[in-house]
């Protein structure tokens, strides 16, 4: 029998979601007769031990995947469990996606102290987020809004809250549903008014190209509609070649009637107060990406960009 290491970051979010795709393979293997067994392998990665400045000035996404990623190529691990919307637009060579299982709630959600909207927060309130994408998006709709920013795990986070002076947070509501912790949410922040990020509520188990046991495994627990969706959306991240450091969203939906997908696409700037966003709907996810990306370079978002990572 063979034991497959399974990385992850030690977070307590990040072991729960581990934890909920090893019952999935574990029930697998169970149903299919097939010899494996599973052990957590936890990593440090950069991002977790940076915790006191944004992610846009640390060097964005890859910071939470790359020491995993080293493990894999190495061989001290067999696959990796990775928060999507985490994962750079670029794999390293010799590693691939081995499943997209199906994703959770992509919205963005509020916890306040009081109300039951993003429309009772007081004027001038204080709301925490690091992410640039969020914070443009909240300041659009309300721009009396002091975002501030928060750092830190879901539970250091909801801490924050209590006692750093918030009258709200956000935070993306797969996270507290992995976590059970539906109950703290206040309010969904619907995709029209905040588009989330690329990935966001999915997962990537990642492991090596060449592991034929692992992506035999691993093609037993894939979505193919989350994967699809996901896939228009990476595609238009990788075309904008966009990260932590800009503001960028995406949400795709399927269509099942005719496996049509809705593509939505955004670029920000919190500082212009400005956001280009389009919507396409196409059959081909990495084509509809892309295409929905070059809309909105052809309309200023290369211009806009280029002054964010300047």
């Amino acid at each position: 029998m063979r034991t497959i290491i399974v990385g992850t970051r030690q977070s307590a979010l990040a072991l729960t979601q581990t934890g909920h795709v090893i019952a999935a393979l574990e029930t697998i293997c169970k149903e299919n007769n097939l010899p494996f067994r599973f052990e957590i392998k936890k990593i440090v990665t950069k991002g977790d031990r940076i915790l006191d400045v944004t992610l846009s000035k640390v060097g964005g996404k890859g910071l939470f995947v790359k020491e995993i990623e080293q493990a894999l190529m190495d061989k001290e691990v067999d696959i990796a469990v990775h928060s999507m919307k985490d994962m750079p637009w670029e794999l390293q060579d010799g590693l691939t996606v081995g499943a997209v299982p199906k994703r959770e709630d992509p919205r963005d959600c509020l916890i306040m102290k009081s109300g039951t909207s993003i429309e009772d927060l007081p004027v001038g309130a204080k709301v925490g987020t690091s992410s640039l994408r969020r914070s443009c998006q909240l300041q659009a709709h309300r721009p009396d809004l002091q975002i501030e920013p928060l750092r830190g795990n879901i539970d250091t986070r909801l801490k924050k809250l209590e006692t750093e002076g918030f009258d709200a947070i956000v935070l993306a509501a797969a996270g507290l549903h992995r976590m059970g912790w539906q109950d703290r949410i206040t309010s969904y922040l619907p995709t029209e008014l905040c588009l989330p990020a690329v990935g966001q509520g999915a997962l990537g188990i990642e492991c090596r190209a060449d592991d034929e046991e692992v992506l035999s495994l691993l093609a037993r627990y894939h979505d193919v509609d989350t994967a699809r969706t996901v896939q228009a959306e990476r595609a238009f991240l990788g075309r904008l070649n966009g990260g932590c450091q800009v503001p960028i969203g995406a949400y795709a939906e399927l269509h099942n009637a005719d496996d049509t997908i809705r593509l939505t696409g955004l670029v920000g700037s919190a500082e212009e107060n400005t956001i280009l966003s389009d919507t396409m709907e196409g059959g081909q996810p990495e084509e509809l990406g892309i295409a929905v990306a070059e809309r909105l370079l052809d309309r200023g978002a290369e211009q806009m960009l280029s002054q964010l990572r300047g």
